[in-house]
This record gives C-alpha cells, sequence and structure tokens, in this order.
C-alpha cells in the first residue's frame, strides 16, 4: 500500500559483489532504470537501509522538481507489481544535492575537474585520496590528490586508481572559510525536492 508523498535535494560502505550495497538495492537499480531513462531522469543511485528505499535521479543539465515527480509517480506502481522489496519500507525520491555518489565510469567523467574523495578497497596501501578528479576512462581514474588518508599534502600528487580498486567515491564540496564575527552569514542556495511513499506489501 502506498501513501501519501512529499518531494528534497539531499542524497545517505557496500556489500560484496554488489554494485548498490546490497541484492535489493541492485534489484531495484536493474527494474527502474530504463523507466526512468525514458522520462528524461538518470538513476545514479539506490540506497536500501532495511526501512528506507531512497532513489537518487538526476538529468541532464540538472533535475527539475517536475521531473523528480513524474518518477515518484512512475517508480511507485512498478515496485508494487514487481515487488523487489521486502517487507513495508519509505520510498524517496531525490535529486543528488551538493555531493554525490559516483559509482560508475560515466559517473566519474562527467565529475572531471570536480573535487572528489575516493575510498579505496582494505587491501590497498592507500585508503582514502581527496582531491581534483583529473581525468577517468574505462579503467579507472587519475586525481591529483591534495591529502592522503587524512593527512594534507605539502605537494600535490598524482594518482592513478583503478576501478576495482575503489570501494566508494563521491565529489566533494569545499565549504568557505567561516565569516569573521560579526559579519553576514551568506545563505546557500538549495531547493529542497524529496517525493516520500510508506509502501506495504500486499498479503
Amino acid at each position: 500500500m502506498t501513501e501519501p508523498s512529499t518531494t528534497s535535494t539531499e542524497t545517505g560502505e557496500q556489500a560484496a559483489g554488489s554494485e548498490f550495497g546490497s541484492p535489493v538495492a541492485d534489484a531495484v537499480h536493474a527494474l527502474l532504470a530504463d523507466p526512468v531513462a525514458a522520462v528524461g531522469g538518470e538513476l545514479i543511485d539506490v540506497e536500501w537501509t532495511g526501512g528506507t528505499l531512497r532513489l537518487v535521479v538526476d538529468a541532464e543539465g540538472g533535475i527539475t522538481t517536475e521531473c523528480l515527480a513524474e518518477v515518484n509517480r512512475l517508480v511507485s506502481p512498478l515496485l508494487d507489481q514487481h515487488d523487489p522489496v521486502p517487507g513495508r519500507y519509505l520510498l524517496e525520491v531525490s535529486s543528488p544535492g551538493i555531493e554525490r555518489p559516483l559509482r560508475r565510469p560515466d559517473h566519474f567523467r562527467r565529475a572531471v575537474g570536480e573535487q572528489v574523495i575516493v575510498k579505496l578497497e582494505s587491501w590497498s596501501e592507500i585508503r582514502r585520496i581527496r582531491g581534483e578528479l583529473l581525468s577517468a576512462d574505462d579503467d579507472g581514474i587519475s586525481v591529483a590528490a591534495v591529502e592522503i588518508d587524512g593527512v594534507d599534502l605539502a605537494e600535490t600528487e598524482h594518482h592513478t586508481v583503478s576501478y576495482d580498486t575503489i570501494a566508494k567515491a563521491r565529489t566533494h564540496f569545499e565549504w568557505g572559510p567561516t565569516p569573521k564575527k560579526g559579519g553576514k552569514n551568506p545563505k546557500p542556495k538549495s531547493s529542497k525536492n524529496k517525493s516520500s511513499n510508506n509502501k506495504r506489501k500486499k498479503r
């Protein structure tokens, strides 16, 4: 059963062998990626926390509130019909927000020139890289690192990372310096567009 919904532009480690962190999230992406694309969106991430199913949708030039609402209307009956998610859950459809996950080569290609944080697999000598994404191809990425494993570098280091060593990656927004006391705090522009539905399996 689907209950009333609302619409935010905010998004939330990954199971071995699973692109989206769990078999449930993988199944949901396989089911919904093409229908979402058909209405002009791209399903870039699926998060399943055991009580909330979050779909992160983007589009060329940025996602609109209207497109998010259309995606929400589209996916609800598909999820009811195919039932890939066990039990009752909250469905959220949102845009990526300031920081967005990077999972596939095309995600990395679109983020070239942006600041990123890349977490590597546990067996890697380096576990975390922060810096500018210089390039991305079918095999991996190149990062101009300014921080390695939480330590700021005196000089930028270039690191080439293959996709099979990446555990998790996302774009990183660099906040400006804290305003001086007594100064005006600029209000960041943001739009909140979140669609959420309570869904219950039919008996």
